[in-house]
């Protein structure tokens, strides 16, 4: 959506600042805007609840997604080269949440060895740990 916004509105520069509020003002680059709030809001509390070898695999396929929007929607040239890196980026990703998880805590315990009382996913299960509100320990 900002892509596309910015390729309406045309050439900015940042010494005109009529120019910037007239491109923040284009609705296909306000959606975009706050669909990029709205991702960086869910990628903090999914850090917040999750280490970041599960975080990253989830957003890394975010490369990929808008690689083939940009070639199919928008009808933009992708090069093999970014192709390439694009694969390179996806498998680096791969190999770090294939490794070991760095953060290890006892299947259905809280940090001071009470059972928690939600243990059918580790996310709720770190929420109680966290004292998040409506998840008891």
């Amino acid at each position: 959506m900002l892509s596309h916004g910015m390729k309406q509105t045309g050439s900015i520069s940042l010494n005109h600042l009529q120019g910037v509020i007239f491109a923040v003002l284009n609705p296909w680059v306000a959606v975009g805007i706050l669909l990029l709030l709205a991702f960086f809001a869910t990628y903090m509390t999914a850090l917040s609840w999750a280490d970041l070898t599960y975080v990253l695999p989830a957003t890394s396929l975010g490369y990929v997604l808008l690689a083939l929007v940009a070639r199919f929607m928008l009808h933009e040239h992708v090069s093999p080269l970014r192709w390439l890196g694009i694969a390179l980026i996806t498998g680096g990703v791969g190999f770090v949440a294939g490794g070991p998880e760095v953060t290890k805590h006892p299947h259905g315990a809280a940090p001071g060895g009470e059972p928690c009382a939600v243990t059918a996913s580790p996310l709720l299960a770190k929420d109680a740990r966290n004292g998040a509100p409506g998840v008891e320990v």
